[in-house]
């Protein structure tokens, strides 16, 4: 790093409440946590609360994807936006087998394994999560059969099986088998020459039982349902097979489709000639794919990861699902073979694997789908009237920028001030944390073209993001052909935070302008994701910033912050302070509240804070998407607090954590949710929101969310989510998100 940078000064921005923030960071440490998959336990014994205070965390993610396929129940829900939902549901199911259970089971196997926060034993929690498992994926298959394939025939789209075909649509698909399909088939014989072959996790196989026609003697053979092609074929298609919808299947005409594994299945023949095909049927493997990397000083992480990456493949077999008609012997063969137990055997109607319903719900049917939605440029960065395009410095130097996406194009916005950086003469460097970006990301590419230009560009890019560690490793390596200088973060914490720095040359003097986010440096979920970003060249903030990357980049273990809360230090301490000084507050009679807006709530320390607060009177609002491990509305522990959860055609991602301040509110957004791998295994930053009318715009939000007019989830002391879809006279309550975008433009058009 050049010393200009680390030695760069700027001018304070205008702007109310810089230098009065409570100094809840000091010193920050970064101690390097041992590798391991054990989650801390405060001892809940010594804390003088129950013992049961808290709601299992792997059994409230069930409860989340419960809530997820509730919305492709949900007739309100437009009928292709329930196929996607589903189609969620399921992948989300994958990964939780992939990674928490597989991890679970791994614990128990090599004797690691202890009993959660709840007391549960980690034998009887493997068996409370397969029983619960089984009945949500029943039910998946149900709404999926019972549900949504009639109401797509409605629709005039048939999902249909190959025998249900007419027989010209059967030749026209058995032309398409031959010269699109089977090229790409691999058959595999098991018998004392081939052993058992290795099926590959999440693949959907076909298992053959054959007979030779002279001998007599049966065989059995695995075929994969090749991943590159499409999961439905398109009946009507006249293209390729891998163009699954043509042009003349995108009008409401009625069209159909077929499960790929059915068109494979009808010419097994041709794959087996000579043999008598006596049967088939369809079955799929979950395996542990969660990485492990031992990291040192003296590794090179990068190519650590690649080795991973290549042993992921092999993992164990966590989950079987089969078709119904699974006979057993076929089912004992692949339980043995596969080295699992009976309850991991899940027994499903056909098709599986409804991942690829993807494919259905992007078919062009409008009606049938979410209204068509576009983001509107922030009305601080819209170009004036004078100018095709706003100088985005000029707007942040006039008052900070609070984004909140989707509402707020990212495009015109983060992605425009790094494009701005990279072609500005008066750029000198330019510094970015990169978790998960896209594939063709004009995030990558400004940074690329600010190195080209001569501009000094820092970018660290964890390449530990969880099944984007091979995207990354790519961009990590284009990144540095390209003369960036990348850098991998800590050994052994993540880089999770959301940090952008662009030092630039003006008048006055060296000036950093700075965005820091609740969401990745990522243009396409940008659009599907709800975060906030704050965009200021405020001097503390900008110091701030610099400090941290200094530490990410080289050998600064200490520093001193003013505007950010920094984990894997000080984010705990600094939120645990906030929160009793509301709690002495509330013991006074002052008015107090808690508001938080996260992913997930987890960490023990912090919900014992919480249910203290509430004991003291403090109202405690949380908005929780995911995972919640605090019981509300406890009698004596936790009346004072209420737990919502909004699901919709958004991801809900942002993190908000906002307290009454005694009147003068304190507001901070970062990426940091309430877990322990956020606390303790990551690098993780909040920003302290000055502005009065920024601050009160996120209230607003936070208050809208707890507010009966809007659809929501409520969690009970249970455990259990009751979701409010009417009022009480049986009015449909308004959807929070479809809110917002309606108010969006009338908004930005008044300046707020």
């Amino acid at each position: 790093m050049s010393e200009s940078l680390d030695a760069a000064s700027s001018v304070p921005a205008p702007g109310p409440r810089t230098g009065d923030l409570p100094q809840v960071v000091s010193d920050e440490t970064y101690p390097v946590p041992a590798v391991t998959e054990i989650e801390a336990d405060p001892d809940p014994s010594d804390s003088g609360l129950p013992d049961d205070r808290f709601l299992d965390r792997e059994l409230s993610w069930l409860a989340f994807n419960e809530r997820v396929l509730e919305l492709a129940e949900d007739p309100a829900t437009p009928l292709l936006e329930r196929a996607r939902f589903l189609a969620i549901f399921a992948s989300n199911l994958d990964e939780f087998f992939m990674v928490r259970v597989a991890g679970l089971k791994r614990r128990i196997a090599a004797g690691f394994a202890v009993p959660s926060a709840t007391g549960m034993s980690p034998s009887r929690l493997v068996e409370a999560l397969t029983e619960r498992a089984h009945v949500l994926m029943d039910r998946h298959a149900g709404v999926f059969e019972e549900k949504i394939i009639p109401a797509l025939f409605d629709e005039g789209i048939h999902l249909v099986r190959y025998d249900e075909l007419e027989d010209s649509e059967q030749e026209r698909l058995r032309k398409l088998f031959r010269s699109d399909i089977f090229p790409v088939l691999t058959p595999l014989a098991v018998d004392p020459a081939h052993p058992f072959p290795y099926i590959s996790g999440l693949s959907l196989n076909l298992a053959v039982e054959l007979r030779d026609a002279d001998s007599g003697k049966e065989h059995f053979a695995r075929v994969k349902v090749p991943e590159t092609l499409p999961r439905f074929i398109s009946v009507d298609a006249r293209g390729r097979a891998s163009q699954v919808i043509d042009a003349s299947a995108l009008s409401d005409e009625p069209r159909s489709f077929v499960p790929l594994e059915d068109v494979i299945a009808a010419h097994l023949d041709y794959l087996f000639p000579g043999m008598e095909l006596t049967d088939h049927y369809t079955f799929r493997v979950t395996r542990n794919e969660d990485v492990e990397v031992e990291e040192d000083d003296a590794e090179n992480l990068l190519k650590a990861m690649e080795r991973e990456l290549l042993r992921r493949r092999f993992g164990p077999a966590v989950r079987l699902e089969v078709a119904e008609d699974l006979p057993p012997r076929i089912r004992d063969l692949l339980v043995r073979e596969l080295g699992i137990t009976e309850s991991d055997v899940f027994h499903l109607p056909a098709p599986l694997d409804l991942t690829g319903l993807h494919v259905i719900a992007d078919l062009d049917r409008p009606r049938l789908q979410y209204p068509a939605f576009r983001p509107t440029t922030h009305h601080q960065l819209a170009p004036v009237e004078t100018a095709d395009e706003q100088n985005i410095f000029d707007a942040i130097s006039r008052d900070d920028v609070l984004l909140h996406h989707p509402y707020d194009s990212f495009s015109t916005s983060v992605q425009a001030f790094l494009a701005q950086a990279a072609t500005d003469p008066k750029v000198l460097a330019i510094k970015q944390t990169l978790y998960r970006t896209s594939g063709d990301s004009p995030v990558v590419d400004a940074l690329i073209e600010a190195a080209r230009n001569g501009k000094q560009v820092l970018v660290l890019v964890e390449i530990k993001a969880r099944f984007d560690e091979q995207r990354n490793i790519s961009w990590a390596r284009k990144l540095e052909q390209a003369g960036v200088h990348v850098v991998y973060g800590l050994v052994g914490l993540k880089t999770h935070c959301k940090l952008s720095l662009v030092v630039r040359q003006e008048d006055e003097g060296l000036v950093r302008y700075c965005h820091i986010g609740t969401g990745n440096y990522h243009p396409k979920t940008a659009r599907l994701y709800e975060d906030y970003g704050l965009l200021t060249r405020d001097a503390e903030v900008g110091a701030d910033l610099t400090k941290l990357f200094n530490q990410l980049s080289g050998y600064a273990p200490k520093a001193k912050f003013r505007r950010l809360m920094v984990a894997p230090v000080g984010v705990r301490t600094g939120l645990i302070e906030l929160i009793e000084a509301e709690a002495k507050r509330a013991s006074k009679g002052e008015p107090a509240w808690i508001k938080f807006k996260i992913n997930s709530i987890v960490d023990e320390r912090v919900i014992d804070a919480l249910y203290r607060a509430s004991q003291a009177g403090v109202q405690v609002d949380l908005v929780v998407r995911g995972i919640c491990a605090l019981r509300p509305g406890v009698p004596g522990l936790s009346e004072n607090i209420r737990v919502r959860s909004v699901l919709g055609r958004f991801l809900e991602h942002s993190r908000i954590y906002a307290f009454a301040g005694g009147g003068d509110p304190d507001v901070y957004i970062g990426s940091a949710d309430l877990m322990h791998r956020n606390l303790d295994r990551r690098i993780e930053a909040l920003i302290s929101i000055v502005g009065d009318q920024q601050r009160a715009s996120i209230i607003e939000n936070m208050d809208m969310v707890m507010n009966d007019k809007f659809t929501n989830w409520e969690l009970r002391e249970d455990g259990s989510w009751e979701r409010a879809t009417e009022d009480s006279e049986g009015v449909r309550l308004k959807d929070l998100q479809s809110t917002y975008i309606k108010r969006q433009p009338k908004r930005r058009a008044k300046g707020k």
